[in-house]
């Protein structure tokens, strides 16, 4: 679809027109009015970035979309930053305060079975994490913002790469914080799990850390019916992956929370051969930078010891790929009290999620918060990273009320 053809969040209607008459009040009246008159546009958008879906650091087109969205609201844009992100710039009085919200937008390496009309046209990818509902709500939030009144700076950060490929942390090294700068900075997330109207986050953890492992276990390779002629890989990677998944029970304090799963196993090609090698991908989930040294060290030495035992040669690459995700105190409080004012069921949330954010790297460089927005619409909800995920509209409007609350509340802490 040409940069012309593609729905607008605005309507037909020029920058800023649905709200221009809105009058200083809470974020539940900007929802009252203005926002009921902008999301079906929200909708409209939604749909085509689902239906044209872009892996990470691959998001020409829809980088393109929101740059064009947010030039027509009439803010300054900055494009190409970390790779494909975008930033849009909206600045009011002179206080110098300013805030940062970001969203995601690119999409996961799988194919689509939801079903929905606007499915995705682009094999091998799909937004089956919500990027797209994301996007849509912080170009919502953009064009509700550009049409209030606040003292302030409002940097609209657009991210690429999320889904592994540390987007991020490709912005901040491109001197994201330098060029724009941000008091503090917030994200969401849709949370399928938490009903539609909820919302959590918590201080402290609330993502964990991901590592990625990939081993390679080499032996000589050999006839079936002759073991004893070759170190068997086989026998060798039964033998680790079992005392691989004793670490966290046996080396990390029970109190500490951290995972480690194997993924992938690969060996072999027919019934009467010892294969030669075997390959083990597998990831490792923790909080405690303590712990994932201890998981790290643990692994290299019980790696070891399998290849003395069995005459194998075992070599491993070790990632950290993601930090843990860490929300700051005062701006966890922030975001709590900006999705009560906008409406929320809040909750303080009991427990981090095991899965991980790259919006950590954010946090390592400024002041945040990150929030878990409630989706669920009860009954045979997908996951998220499902084939048939699909994000929930209905939730549009409440991330579109909690941006915004949470960015005016931002700047008057100034």
């Amino acid at each position: 679809m040409s940069a012309a053809a593609r729905p607008s969040a605005g309507g037909a209607s020029s920058p800023g027109e649905d709200v221009a008459q809105r009058q200083e009040g809470s974020s539940e009246n900007i929802a009252d009015d203005a926002l009921a008159g902008l999301l079906p546009a929200l909708v409209r958008l939604r749909h085509d970035l689902h239906a044209h879906p872009e892996l990470g650091f691959a998001e020409h087109r829809t980088a393109a979309v929101v740059a064009a969205e947010l030039r027509a609201i009439g803010l300054a844009v900055h494009e190409g930053i970390g790779g494909t992100g975008v930033v849009g710039v909206l600045r009011r009085g002179s206080s110098g305060a300013s805030v940062g919200l970001r969203a995601d937008m690119d999409a996961l390496p799988m194919d689509e079975c939801s079903g929905v009309a606007y499915a995705s046209t682009h094999a091998g990818a799909h937004h089956g994490c919500g990027h797209d509902g994301h996007t849509s709500m912080l170009l919502g939030a953009a064009r509700l913002l550009a049409a209030r009144d606040f003292d302030g700076t409002v940097n609209f950060i657009f991210q690429p790469a999320e889904e592994g490929l540390g987007g991020a942390r490709a912005m901040v090294e491109d001197g994201l914080f330098e060029r724009f700068p941000c008091d503090a900075v917030y994200a969401l997330h849709n949370w399928p799990a938490l009903p539609l109207g909820t919302a959590q986050t918590r201080p402290g953890p609330i993502m964990a850390a991901a590592d990625r492992f990939d081993i390679v276990i080499r032996g000589r390779g050999g006839h079936a019916a002759q073991p004893h002629t070759t170190p068997d890989a086989i026998l060798a990677a039964g033998h680790l992956v079992s005392q691989l998944h004793a670490i966290v029970s046996r080396r990390i304090d029970p109190v500490e929370s951290a995972v480690l799963s194997i993924t992938r196993i690969e060996s072999g090609h027919t019934h009467n051969v010892l294969p030669a090698e075997v390959k083990l991908t597998g990831t490792v989930r923790s909080f405690d930078p303590a712990a994932q040294d201890t998981i790290e060290a643990a692994l290299h030495q019980i790696a070891d010891g399998v290849a003395l035992a069995s005459g194998t040669t075992i070599a491993i690459d070790y990632l950290r790929y993601y930090p843990a995700t860490i929300n700051h105190a005062a701006e966890a409080q922030v975001a709590l009290e900006a999705a009560a004012n906008a409406g929320l069921q809040v909750k303080t949330a009991p427990a981090p999620a095991f899965t991980s954010e790259d919006f950590a790297f954010m946090l390592q460089a400024r002041p945040g918060a990150y929030l878990w927005l409630g989706q669920g619409r009860g009954g045979d909800d997908k996951p998220l990273h499902h084939p048939a995920y699909d994000f929930n509209d209905a939730a549009l409007p409440h991330g579109v009320r909690w941006l915004v609350a949470v960015a005016e509340r931002q700047l008057q802490r100034r």
